[in-house]
């Protein structure tokens, strides 16, 4: 099939653009965020084909993934055609809500033609999803392989743009965790982050790195602890687990689901998590068995396999 669907999430995109069809993706001169094309910094195959908006007029499109409330609108205007109505659409909805979460409702909540498919049962759960048909596709993560060693006594902390997301990435609880493992904090515009905690560079060190070194050198650090408050399931946590390393996290949304008992710690006890991270510095063996439970853990649920099956089912259902 050729499936017309916008950059947007880079991670969940490579993923899944392995399928067996041809992908259309948009782009614009300026390479905006409606139009930017195929990605510089992952690898993606020959069958993602850019598009730009005056040749998706007259392209063969068997089914729309839409991502971004504009994304309907946007399509019809650049395809000359309805999503939903005239072409097979579904709308994946990558967060969790905001604001008042269980009273949030779906910008699709209005219609029934166009299903809503979140990326975790929490998210689901939490919108309010009105008339529109609903489903779970959980994410699938391309294995990086075994890569962790663990030879620095650190934790790995994976956030874009901290500063500016504050509370929600629980960047203010950074401090707090620094006193017990230095932290080497990866994600897009992170500069300036030591100083905004107060923090000198040997407790925090703010590392902006391409894809292709992110996951060698969060492997390096003893631990990954992902202490964030509210967000969809973070794409960086099953990523470190498939790297083999355990985890410290909050239980938050969905991540009870995704590490279960022996592949780390999880709870919303600061005193617990703190204590789950000296514990990890200290004792490598411990940390080593733990990133093994996680790494297991992590390609039974999440692998690519998995995720290209549970689409290819859907993508049949719609498209029938």
């Amino acid at each position: 099939m050729n499936i017309l669907v916008w950059h947007v999430h880079g991670s969940w995109l490579t993923a899944f653009v392995q399928g067996p069809h041809t992908y259309l993706v948009p782009v614009t001169g300026d390479r905006g965020p409606d139009g930017l094309g195929r990605a510089v910094t992952w690898d993606w195959p020959d069958t993602v084909e850019e598009r730009t908006p005056e040749r998706l007029r007259d392209a063969d499109i068997d089914l729309m993934v839409l991502q971004r409330p504009h994304e309907p609108e946007l399509a019809r205007r650049w395809t000359g055609r309805r999503p939903g109505v005239d072409v097979p659409a579904v709308y994946v909805e990558h967060n969790s809500p905001d604001g008042s979460p269980e009273r949030q409702v779906h910008p699709l909540a209005g219609q029934a033609e166009i299903p809503v498919v979140h990326v975790t049962h929490f998210n689901r759960l939490m919108w309010d999803n009105g008339r529109a048909p609903t489903e779970v596709v959980e994410h699938g993560i391309i294995d990086p392989g075994p890569l962790w060693t663990g030879t620095e006594r650190r934790a790995a902390v994976v956030v874009n743009e901290p500063v500016r997301r504050g509370r929600t990435t629980g960047t203010d609880l950074l401090p707090r965790f620094a006193r017990c493992a230095p932290l080497d904090v990866f994600g897009m515009r992170t500069e300036g982050l030591p100083a905004h905690l107060g923090l000198p560079p040997e407790r925090c060190r703010a590392r902006d790195l391409p894809q292709h070194a992110l996951h060698r050198e969060m492997a390096r650090c003893r631990l990954y602890l992902h202490p964030v408050r509210w967000t969809s399931l973070g794409l960086s946590l099953l990523e470190a687990m498939f790297l083999g390393m355990p985890v410290v996290a909050l239980d938050t949304t969905e991540v009870r689901e995704a590490v279960p008992e022996g592949a780390g710690v999880v709870s919303n006890r600061l005193g617990v998590l703190e204590d789950a991270v000296r514990t990890l510095l200290a004792e490598p063996e411990h940390a080593r068995r733990t990133g093994r439970a996680a790494r297991a853990a992590a390609r039974a649920r999440y692998g690519e396999r998995r995720f290209l099956d549970d689409w290819e089912r859907l993508i049949k259902e719609v498209t029938r």
